[in-house]
């Protein structure tokens, strides 16, 4: 008689085929690691906003019927209040889930590394199990295990999340490697090696929809930082997930390439009840790109103006700003939006594979003048091969386009990516910045970073003299183009190795 091959115990069985009818579902604490206080950049900003995607994961597990604890770091002062939180609810379970529709956590800051670890630290010192997940854990897995996690999640994480936690309610004790025996993007320590298993699947089902669990959030501290720094409040909110594009610079550990929209009416509905509960005076849509579709916008326009619509901020590509599409914004109750200009030089934009030209953007920032809406500028410098002219190419694009804000920032090579493909030789012990305010080059481009530095803040004031002249057209701009000229004269002193050779050749 031929005897089947045995399986790993867990092997392909879902939660609710594992638990024995009774078996209690473990708790669950479930937290982030962005530290506010450790960024001194944007603790002077003062615009925190609460884990989106973290309490979406809070809101999915409850949904499931679990009890949740919630630990937020974004306004925590210290250590002390996540130690008190695990001494009050004594989690079975610590999940800590980074925020993946921030920005800052998916540039992987080494000072929330270090707190991560920590935190998972502490974590298995009060006798919890540990899974983690983000953009840092999916490209670099080994210090979290290191640190004590049981299980690294790829990716979003979600469907293996929800089998690891029903094969933890029948084995609370199992050991990592037979939690995860079967299943698809995860990793676990065996023997002090990182053992992975691929095939990482975006949760599509209903579970990951609804609204977040915006009622564990502390919104009066919230409030507060927001209305002592600026006099209003804004809360965030994603209508999608993930983004079709493929821009070389852009890392997907995440969702990858899909880009996937929830119901306009539904993205309406939340923005009403959080106008409801929490009275916001704005909304910022953390999502990489807004809208994509007019129909779409329409659609959730409609559903907004029933409910009675609330400012919101957006972002968004050039070249998806129709007149039909900058007017439905509009009508939404679109303030802002943001457009990842990254430069104004074709020859840049073509090489990040951008996908969109210099007189797009343009067109897009008049539209959107037009419809009323005010327009801020991403500007990315320092991009492998940009010359000195294609920055200047910037500085025009800025005078021609007269955006009303700019964010400037360096290229930062993201593991994952091509742009890091391209520039991973060149990089040395630094992977990573300390905190947002670092503006440091990572790798060998044509200029120092204080050149760099230079520029940002010579494009800064290229915006508040614009923004000056429109009160007093006859503000003097003699100044600064008299710093733009002694820049100039002294690039060569800022070149690199590869940017004098560049030169010469």
């Amino acid at each position: 008689m031929k005897r089947r091959r045995a399986r790993p115990r867990y092997a392909h069985a879902r939660a609710s085929a594992l638990r024995p009818h009774g078996a209690m579902m473990l708790s669950v604490l479930v937290c982030h690691s962005y530290f506010l206080h450790m960024d001194q950049k944007q603790r002077e900003r003062g615009k925190p906003y609460p884990p989106l995607a973290t309490l979406q994961v809070a809101a999915m597990l409850r949904k499931a019927g679990r009890r949740v604890a919630f630990f937020d770091a974004m306004i925590a002062q210290d250590f002390n209040e996540y130690e008190r939180k695990l001494a009050a609810v004594r989690p079975q379970v610590v999940l800590l889930y980074e925020d993946t529709f921030n920005f800052l956590s998916k540039m992987c800051l080494a000072t929330m590394r270090r707190a991560a670890c920590q935190m998972i630290g502490l974590a298995r010192r009060s006798g919890a199990r540990v899974i983690a997940a983000g953009p840092d854990v999916s490209d670099s897995p080994a210090p979290y295990l290191q640190a004590g996690a049981d299980v690294a999640l790829v990716g979003e994480g979600l469907s293996a999340l929800l089998d690891l936690l029903g094969r933890l309610d029948v084995h609370p004790s199992a050991p990592s490697a037979d939690l995860a025996s079967g299943l698809s993007g995860v990793n676990v320590l065996r023997q002090d090696k990182v053992v992975a298993a691929g095939g990482a699947r975006v949760l599509r089902s209903a579970d990951y929809d609804g609204f977040a669990a915006w009622d564990l959030v502390d919104m009066d501290r919230y409030r507060s930082v927001w209305m002592n720094t600026h006099g209003y409040f804004s809360l965030n909110m994603a209508a999608s997930r993930g983004c079709s594009f493929r821009c070389a610079w852009c890392a997907k550990p995440t969702w990858g390439n899909l880009y996937l929209q929830r119901d306009a009416v539904a993205v309406a509905a939340e923005m009403a009840y959080l106008k409801q509960g929490f009275d916001p005076h704005h909304i910022w849509f953390a999502d990489d790109i807004f809208g994509f579709r007019v129909d779409w916008v329409t659609d959730f326009a409609a559903a907004a103006a029933a409910a009675g619509p609330v400012r919101f901020t957006i972002q968004t590509r050039a070249d998806l700003i129709s007149e039909s599409m900058a007017q439905a914004l509009e009508r939404a109750g679109c303030y802002e939006a943001w457009i990842g200009a990254e430069s104004g030089s074709q020859r840049v934009l073509d090489a990040m594979n951008k996908g969109t030209t210099v007189s797009q953007i343009v067109t897009a920032r008049n539209r959107f003048r037009s419809a009323g809406i005010r327009v801020g500028f991403f500007i990315q410098l320092g991009y492998l091969g940009e010359q000195l002219d294609d920055i200047l190419a910037t500085r025009d694009l800025l005078a021609a386009a007269r955006p009303d804000e700019i964010g400037v920032s360096v290229s930062y090579p993201l593991p994952g990516t091509k742009f890091h493909e391209l520039v991973k030789a060149q990089l040395g012990d630094k992977t990573r910045w300390q905190d947002s305010n670092d503006l440091d080059m990572m790798f060998r481009g044509t200029y120092s970073s204080d050149f760099y530095r230079l520029v940002r803040n010579l494009l800064h004031d290229e915006i508040s003299l614009q923004a000056e002249a429109t009160h007093n057209p006859a503000v003097s701009t003699r100044s600064l183009e008299q710093r733009w000229q002694e820049l100039i004269d002294s690039e060569a002193q800022y070149r690199s190795l590869n940017g004098r050779a560049a030169a010469v050749g």
